[in-house]
């Protein structure tokens, strides 16, 4: 039926009769002569269609965007003035000796080179949105990316293998999705979150390196970087520390990045300390392309006359601190007061700044509401912490270290790419070091920071019982950019530390052995050292194909609201289904 893809046809064809297959992209009606740019998944040939051939000319005349046909033609020059040097086949046309359509196409709701579309759209029509050659491009790199990685995996001794999708419920991280059983009435499944005790327990059984491209689910808020069921690059070795793990992976996502876009990483990757993360950038996935740093001055506000900054700097776990804009005394009011919009999803409750106008004035070169409740030698030493200049403006976050991490992290992110500050690179970065454990204060306990199969630093096991708050974690992150695009940690191995993590956890002896003693069971039975690493496969390819969301790498996504508009999913089910299920509806 096909010799060649349309846009495969080229000089090296002249001449020579072709099958093709494909769909109109457009139809051209020059004064008699016909001219059909027909589309496939490698690009476009251009189709003439010769009165003269009276068939294929009605055939031709009859045809529309997106019908389907078979075109058999002889592959020639195009005339000179006509070449198309963005084209493969931009040298030739083929001459149609005969156009067959094999499905007529209603009008799509939108055109497959309009780039303005909205979403929903889209979504409800994604197999026409999936014939746009930007989804094209982004699949196909999205191919290019998977076979890269298991070309190195292959090659470093690591195993594909399979584990259940089918499993228990074991709510320590974010919601499950839940399975009804129909055959264990009131029992339920759980969707994975991740292969996490699994991968754990193939080390245990001795297969050393594992790996899987894997589908798992998280019944989550959800945002552009995020999915109800996501796709994991899975991987999990057996005796290798820390720093070999890191290294290896490295050396994979450099090869990677190397083989789906020609581009050489800036080796090695920096590393960074989780406190050093939050303190400078706010942030424990910093965007190094921009420059700008946070500034602490909790330890200058503690007498000051502002209360906003005065009781944020004496409350305990509060923090005061600021972010200087180059030549930012340039933001108008409304420039401002957008900003001060932007961190109040973040929970600040205000964006406190100071313009300096001109330095050799003192505190009449500068301009501030919050001037008059700041003494000189306060002021000073802002300005000198900060090495503010003139034209520069400082902002201010003070509250909980959360909040003004995340307000003032998230703000030097996007102030950063608003006035064009932010490198036009790569930026790979390791962030180590992590606390072990995270304080909930509505819950009023200790949860785990990253899961509670991390293991400790050693040395760090006393910490436990005593203080978790001073717990370090063997583990890190690869971040990309600003997006945490892979998190990993050597796991514990033996089950007297694991259970003193889950007694930290507040896990109590029955709940854990109820939940976790499987596992429990399977460290007491020889488990060797192991740590592995997990990559969101839609990131990285969001990251590489320089998309704005990761629903433009996924073949069929959900929405933000974790619907499905092309299926219509979720959907109600029948009574007998949920009879058959043992569940009623409230």
């Amino acid at each position: 039926m096909r010799t060649h893809y349309c846009g495969l046809v080229c000089k090296d064809d002249l001449d020579q009769k072709v099958n093709l297959c494909g769909w109109v992209h457009r139809r051209r009606d020059h004064g008699g002569v016909i001219f059909i740019d027909l589309r496939d998944r490698e690009g476009l040939v251009q189709i003439v269609a010769d009165p003269e051939n009276v068939a294929t000319f009605q055939a031709a005349e009859s045809v529309r965007n997106e019908f389907v046909l078979r075109v058999t033609g002889k592959v020639r020059r195009r005339p000179p003035g006509t070449i198309n040097t963005n084209l493969v086949s931009g040298e030739i046309e083929v001459l149609a000796e005969s156009v067959e359509i094999l499905n007529p196409a209603l009008t799509p709701p939108f055109l497959i080179d309009d780039n303005d579309i909205s979403e929903t759209l889209r979504l409800t029509h994604r197999y026409i949105d999936l014939r746009r050659p930007y989804m094209q491009n982004n699949l196909r790199l999205r191919y290019k990316v998977a076979m890269a990685l298991r070309t190195f995996l292959d090659q470093h001794g690591f195993i594909d293998i399979e584990t259940p999708t089918l499993t228990r419920s074991t709510p320590e991280g974010a919601r499950d999705y839940l399975v009804p059983s129909r055959v264990h009435a009131g029992h339920f499944f759980a969707l994975p979150q991740s292969p996490q005790l699994f991968k754990q327990l193939l080390m245990i059984s001795g297969f050393d390196r594992y790996y899987q491209i894997t589908k798992c689910f998280r019944d989550e808020d959800l945002r552009a970087d995020r999915q109800p069921e996501f796709t994991q690059v899975d991987i999990e070795t057996s005796f290798m520390d820390s720093n070999e793990i890191t290294a290896m992976m490295e050396e994979m996502i450099c090869a990677v990045f190397k083989s789906a876009l020609n581009v050489d990483l800036p080796t090695p990757f920096p590393r960074m300390p989780y406190a050093d993360a939050m303190n400078t950038y706010g942030s424990d996935k910093p965007d190094l392309r921009v420059p700008l740093v946070l500034t602490e001055l909790t330890d200058v506000m503690r007498e000051v006359e502002f209360k906003v900054f005065r009781e944020a700097a004496l409350s305990p776990g509060g923090r005061v601190a600021a972010l200087k804009i180059p030549n930012g005394a340039a933001l108008t009011r409304k420039d401002i007061d957008e900003y001060t919009q932007f961190v109040a999803i973040y929970g600040a409750k205000g964006l406190a700044y100071i313009k300096v106008n001109d330095l050799q004035k003192g505190v009449e070169g500068l301009q501030s509401p919050i001037l008059k409740f700041l003494a000189p030698r306060v002021v000073t030493q802002i300005l000198n912490r900060t090495q503010a200049q003139n034209g520069d403006l400082i902002f201010f976050g003070a509250d909980k270290s959360k909040i003004v991490n995340e307000a003032l992290g998230a703000l030097r992110v996007k102030i950063g790419h608003d006035r064009g500050l932010a490198e036009k690179t790569w930026k790979p970065l390791w962030v180590i070091d992590f606390p072990m454990f995270e304080w909930n204060e509505d819950a009023k306990r200790w949860e785990a920071l990253h899961h509670p199969f991390t293991s400790p630093r050693d040395g760090h096991e006393d910490f436990l019982e005593n203080d978790p708050g001073k717990v370090v974690a063997k583990a890190y992150d690869m971040v990309l950019n600003g997006w945490e695009i892979g998190g990993g940690s050597i796991r514990i191995h033996r089950a007297d530390i694991q259970s003193k993590v889950f007694a930290a956890l507040n896990i109590a002896p029955e709940e854990a052995q109820n939940k976790f003693g499987f596992l429990l069971e399977a460290l007491q039975y020889g488990a060797p050292p192991h740590g592995g690493i997990a990559f969101g496969l839609d990131r990285v390819v969001t990251l590489m194909a320089g998309a704005e969301s990761i629903r433009d790498v996924i073949a069929f996504p959900k929405t933000q609201r974790a619907q499905c508009l092309l299926a219509q999913a979720p959907n109600t089910v029948d009574d007998k289904q949920l009879s058959e299920l043992h569940i009623r509806l409230r």
